[in-house]
């Protein structure tokens, strides 16, 4: 009975990341009808201007929109994992600030020298900055003994990195520095088909090691003195987590810049549908979960408003802020 319970959910995760991708791609200021979108994807160039939009526009965004997603949820799915905590994530951590800071002042100096900054430096530039603000959360956590202390300490962080990026951001000089205001906000706009395809080796290869991992992570959540009964090294196994996470998260903010709650909320919305925390389910079902949730938030954040566009932050904090506050008075129900 469970078996099917849980094909079930799978095949309605997979048809809603199929719909929303549909409708991501059909509907925007210039609405496009499905049947069109078919035949530009079958080949046929249709109205130049509609094969633009869905070719270089909609369709890379919204696969980026999907990935990125998708690995916002995971990461945050193995910081909970390593933390024993249900509200841990990317972005209550500060790891997605600090992965922002570093990306905008590689940005700034490339920009102000007129170079062209790739995506594998992003990347590299995010998880820098991801592992040093990772680094100092480790560091408080050897020092607080509450967790909540530990996650208002990750607040902080967040905060501070972003007053700093904000900084940088607005004085800076040149116009195109100046745009990255858009980005350091949280958007998944302006992704080229050059970035879907670097994001997409790097996060499905990721993501494939995590699946791999399924069998210790499984092990490490009864307890490390049960993981280290069975064998596993656990100094190995949380350098592991900790470098997984931050790898994801950093993708994440590299393309799209900080995307809050995701990371957070989609992994317990993603349990409280299975009724279980196995990871050979929890790993693929957060990565569909995460692609669904920022479809549908991208998807709101360009047509809400129109032609105003929301930075998807502020979307996912409208429906991930939510689920927070319900975990947080679950646990004092269930501690007291």
């Amino acid at each position: 009975m469970k078996q099917k319970r849980y094909v079930l959910i799978f095949l309605c995760l997979a048809a809603a990341m199929l719909l929303l991708m549909a409708a991501n791609v059909c509907i925007g200021s210039v609405n496009i009808p499905f049947a069109e979108v078919l035949r530009i994807l079958g080949g046929e160039r249709g109205a130049d201007v509609s094969a633009d939009i869905v070719l270089q526009i909609r369709l890379p965004r919204a696969l980026a929109a999907a990935i990125l997603g998708g690995a916002l949820a995971l990461s945050g799915y193995l910081l909970q994992t390593f933390f024993h905590n249900p509200i841990a994530g990317p972005f209550t951590l500060g790891i997605s600030s600090g992965a922002k800071l570093t990306v905008a002042l590689v940005m700034v100096f490339f920009l102000e020298k007129a170079l062209r900054v790739s995506s594998l430096v992003l990347i590299l530039a995010a998880f820098v900055g991801a592992m040093i603000s990772m680094s100092f959360v480790l560091l408080m956590s050897r020092v607080l003994n509450h967790m909540s202390t530990l996650i208002v300490s990750g607040v902080m962080i967040g905060y501070i990195c972003t007053a700093v990026t904000d900084f940088v951001v607005t004085f800076a000089d040149d116009s195109d520095i100046v745009n990255l205001h858009n980005w350091s906000q949280g958007s998944f706009s302006g992704i080229s088909w050059d970035n879907v395809a670097v994001m997409t080796v790097v996060i499905f290869l990721t993501s494939a090691f995590v699946f791999l991992l399924s069998k210790p992570i499984s092990a490490y959540q009864l307890g490390e003195a049960y993981a280290q009964n069975m064998g596993l090294n656990i100094r190995l196994f949380r350098a592991l987590l900790v470098l997984l996470s931050s790898l994801l998260s950093a993708c994440v903010t590299a393309f799209a810049g900080p995307v809050s709650f995701v990371g957070t909320a989609v992994p317990q919305i993603v349990k409280s549908l299975f009724h279980t925390a196995r990871p050979i389910l929890m790993v693929p079902a957060c990565f569909l979960g995460g692609a669904v949730f920022c479809l549908f938030c991208d998807l709101l954040a360009r047509t809400l408003f129109s032609p105003t566009e929301l930075s998807i932050s502020t979307v996912t904090a409208v429906f991930g802020a939510p689920v927070v506050i319900v975990i947080l008075l679950r646990s004092k129900k269930e501690g007291a």
